[in-house]
């Protein structure tokens, strides 16, 4: 088990003379927590394979260091930082059986064969794998296939960290949950750092303590995923997290009020004038703009869609499209007037798509 720091670690692929505006990984220095769940979460292409493949050895930055405990491992290859990685396809020996997969790494090892037996058969157990120990692995379904895979990592009790890339990626959707769980209970009953990249929010959301939002090679908040709801630190924070995503509006800032399509916006908060030509934004999410059939700030109802749960509405705020949530027992319909209210609490003022902090009124 490690604790992992990136010091001044960055990536470019043509080497680091490269301009920045080239870096697959931009600047970052960051300290991964033993005992701590992490999810990478971004787009296709934003640097987050890079990055776990920086901290499991598969590449060399390009500039900064790599330490484990302290411990300078960044020209150490792959199998020298004792790292378990569990890739986006299952990697396993069909002729073997399941038992003969997860006992693979320990053998390797040389571990006593009742060592091998013993944790083989804690870890099926941890998996739900018990019934199908005994089964060649070429007859199995996917989702138990990257079990395996996922239980050739966790077999070994002396790794420093479990990395993920995009493990579920190939399962059916339905039993998606079902992995995520039994990671979840793996995570706390080994206490062991774990690193999980995926371009799918809930993945993020429900299996880490601190979610990295990443974009364009850059890393924009670490946090909560409570925190990233509520508090997001950069606009496409906003918009990646949460369904539908943040309501992002051009606005003029005016001390406490913003300026929007002719209405004037409280904002809770004094906030310092904008350096010219800067690019300035309100967020609020759906959730905390409330509809009604007056009162309000006028808007123009477009539709709305009943989730079960929760009804929101999509509206128009002068030219402006954003979503709002419709209370039951509030009667409203598509091309009708109504008033929105926004809870000055959960409405922020972005500048060049970094949130800025105003003095509470």
């Amino acid at each position: 088990m490690a604790r992992i720091t990136l010091d001044a670690v960055a990536h470019n692929y043509s080497g680091s003379a490269g301009p920045e505006s080239q870096q697959a990984l931009k600047l970052l220095n960051h300290t991964w927590q033993q005992g701590r769940a992490y999810a990478l979460l971004g787009p296709s292409g934003c640097g987050k394979t890079t990055l776990l493949n920086i901290i499991s050895g598969l590449i060399t930055p390009s500039d900064g260091r790599v330490l484990f405990d302290d411990v300078d491992v960044t020209r150490l290859p792959t199998e020298r930082r004792n790292i378990a990685q569990v890739f986006q396809f299952p990697v396993i020996y069909d002729t073997m059986t399941v038992a003969e997969n997860l006992a693979f790494p320990l053998r390797n090892r040389r571990l006593a064969q009742d060592a091998i037996k013993e944790r083989v058969a804690e870890v099926g157990e941890l998996l739900g794998l018990t019934p199908d120990l005994k089964k060649r692995a070429r007859h199995l379904t996917a989702d138990t296939k990257q079990k395996i895979s996922l239980g050739r990592g966790l077999v070994r009790s002396d790794v420093a960290a479990f990395l993920f890339d995009e493990p579920l990626t190939v399962i059916d959707p339905s039993l998606k949950w079902e992995l995520r769980s039994k990671l979840k209970a793996v995570h706390r009953a080994l206490d062991v750092l774990m690193i999980y990249v995926t371009h799918d929010q809930i993945e993020a959301l429900t299996f880490a303590d601190e979610v990295v939002v990443m974009k364009d090679g850059r890393i924009l908040q670490i946090a909560s995923p409570a925190e990233l709801f509520e508090q997001p630190s950069h606009t496409f924070v906003g918009y990646f997290i949460g369904s539908p995503g943040m309501n992002l509006i051009d606005a003029e800032i005016d001390g406490h009020v913003a300026k929007v399509a002719g209405q004037v916006i409280e904002l809770g908060a004094n906030y310092p004038a904008p350096v010219a030509g800067s690019t300035v934004k309100i967020g609020f999410r759906p959730d905390f703009a409330t509809l009604a059939a007056s009162g309000g700030y006028p808007v123009n109802v477009q539709r709305i869609e009943d989730l079960g749960r929760r009804r929101i509405a999509r509206v128009a705020l002068g030219p402006h499209e954003i979503y709002a949530t419709v209370p039951y027992g509030v009667s409203l319909s598509a091309g009708s007037a109504a008033g929105m209210s926004i809870r000055t609490d959960r409405l922020f003022v972005f500048v060049n798509d970094e949130r800025i902090h105003g003095v509470p009124l």
